[in-house]
This record gives C-alpha cells, sequence and structure tokens, in this order.
C-alpha cells in the first residue's frame, strides 16, 4: 500500500465530522475521521494523511493538555482542546446566568484551565451598579474580572491581548452578550459570520454553528470561537471533581467528620457549617448539589 506519509496539523474548525485542519505552511484542508470515531475538537494538533489538493484523512489525534467539553444525559459537545484561558463573557444587560457561569468554573477547575470573566457593555451606566454587584461574588471567588465595552475596539485591545499572548483563549457566552463583538475587535477579520471566511472552509453553510479558532493579528496567540452556550451539562464530571470544583470548598476539606463527606446532609461538615455561617453563599452550595445529583442520575443506569 503506497500510502502518502503523515502531516501534522492544527484543527481550526469542526463542523459535525468535517475538520478543517490548517497545515503547518497555513493552507487549509477539509479533512474527516477515519472510521466512525469523531473525538477531535478544535485545537488539537492532528496527523493527517493528505487527499488529493485540499482534503485529508485524520489518522490520529497527538497528545492532548485538555479538553474543554460538556455533556448531558444524551449527548457530548466537545468546546475546545488545548486551551489556556476561558474568557467568559456575560453582560450588563440582558441578564446573566450564574448558574452557567458557575458550571463553566467548575468545568475549567477540573480541566487545568483559567477562567477570566468579561463584563461587557459597561457603557450602560445605568444598569452597572447592579451587574457589578452580581459579579462581585465571582470576584469573591478569587476570579479575575474585567470591564469593558466591546464597541471600543482600543480599550479590548489594551485589556485583554496582553493576557492573550503566547495563550489558546475558548471565547464563550450566552446569545446577547457581545461576543461576536467582542471577537471582531480582537480579530478583524473574523467577524463572526463575515462571507469569505466561511466560503473559504464550509461553502458558507451554517457558519454560526461550528467552532472556530482565529489567530491574532499579531501572531501572539490563538483565539477559539465556540457557539452552544445555552447550557453546561456535567455529566462526565466525578463527584470528587465536583467538589474540588468549587474552591471556596478548599480550605474546609479536612474539617469535616467523616473523610467521606458528601456535604448533602452529614453531621459535623465543615461545608454545610460554612453555608450555615454565610461563608459559603448557599446558591453555590445549591449548585453542588444539582451537579451530584446530575452525576448520580448519569451513573444510576
Amino acid at each position: 500500500m503506497g500510502h502518502n506519509p503523515l502531516h501534522e496539523g492544527l484543527v481550526v474548525a469542526a463542523h459535525g465530522r468535517h475538520y478543517t485542519v490548517e497545515m503547518p505552511d497555513g493552507s487549509l484542508r477539509k479533512c474527516f475521521p477515519r472510521g466512525k470515531k469523531a473525538g477531535t475538537a478544535v485545537g488539537d494538533r492532528v496527523a493527517i494523511e493528505p487527499q488529493g489538493a485540499d482534503e485529508g484523512v485524520i489518522v490520529r489525534q497527538l497528545e492532548r493538555r485538555n479538553l474543554l467539553y460538556r455533556s448531558d444525559e444524551m449527548r457530548t459537545k466537545l468546546f475546545a482542546a488545548n486551551v489556556d484561558l476561558l474568557l467568559i463573557v456575560v453582560a450588563v444587560e440582558p441578564a446573566f446566568s450564574d448558574e452557567l457561569i458557575g458550571r463553566a468554573l467548575v468545568a475549567t477547575r477540573c480541566a487545568g484551565i483559567k477562567p477570566l470573566v468579561i463584563l461587557n457593555k459597561v457603557d450602560l451606566l445605568a444598569q452597572l451598579p447592579a451587574a457589578q454587584a452580581r459579579i462581585e461574588k465571582l470576584r469573591g471567588l478569587g476570579l479575575e474580572v474585567i470591564e469593558l465595552s466591546a464597541l471600543d475596539t482600543e480599550q479590548v485591545n489594551a485589556k485583554l491581548l496582553p493576557l492573550l499572548k503566547g495563550r489558546t483563549a475558548l471565547l464563550l457566552g450566552q446569545s446577547g452578550m457581545g461576543k461576536s463583538t467582542l471577537l471582531n475587535a480582537l480579530v478583524p477579520k473574523a467577524l463572526a459570520p463575515t462571507q469569505e471566511h466561511s466560503v473559504a472552509l464550509d461553502a458558507g453553510k451554517h457558519t454560526t454553528t461550528s467552532t472556530r479558532l482565529y489567530h491574532l493579528p499579531d501572531g501572539s496567540g490563538d483565539l477559539i470561537d465556540s457557539p452552544g452556550f445555552q447550557n453546561f451539562g456535567l455529566s462526565h464530571l466525578s463527584a470528587g471533581n465536583i467538589e474540588r470544583g468549587f474552591p471556596e470548598f478548599e480550605a474546609l476539606l479536612g474539617e469535616c467528620r467523616f473523610y467521606n463527606c458528601t456535604h448533602l446532609h452529614e453531621p459535623g461538615c465543615g461545608i454545610l457549617a460554612a453555608v450555615e455561617k454565610g461563608t459559603i453563599a448557599r446558591e453555590r452550595h445549591d449548585l453542588y448539589k444539582r451537579l451530584l445529583a446530575e452525576h448520580e442520575d448519569q451513573n444510576r443506569y
């Protein structure tokens, strides 16, 4: 069998079982996985066997540092692989979901990814104080928060580019938070669904539903834009992962009477005592309980 030699490339777009792989010379190839399994994500490095002028077969995936994904009863959605930084975009309005942010934080902690919250639309001065009060709780968990207006391109670049240097960042946000505007400020050619880019990659169809990796204009880092942040199931995490996903629990874990305490109902539990005292927010503990219940449901079958 005269196989073509394998070439390594970077997955820069994923759409179902079609992947766009960027080769070292900057050219793009449309690639398909060999066999049935499609576990490849944007940000993965892969070995491909080129076919024709601009296609290829993904023969194997190279080792990855991490993978951020969500999962519920029926399906799994891969966000991205080999990510250094998760940028969670929220806005002064419309209201953002604490639940989604909480879930994203648990996932990033387990994957070894640094989370960063971007509060967008700070030019809406009337609503700003209320949004800042909600964000303050996140700062209390040791989270870095950056406030900006995505419409102010200079401000966006000044505040974010230094943090993105030499890193791969994943951009997540519910719809209406201004994520596309932010992406466009950082990567002017991206204009989320601009025509020419999408035509080159997938004939202009479904431009907003696929995950894509963009290089920052000065070549200093990469930005991955992923849709589908309206829910964030974490049924793939173990009970131990979920516990570790709450940074405010960490200092108290040695204080429970039972070494295998679930922090749900046991007597002498340090975490429950802190919830009663108010040093751990009740809504955070409620989220913990929901995640554990989902995990139990998932593993009952």
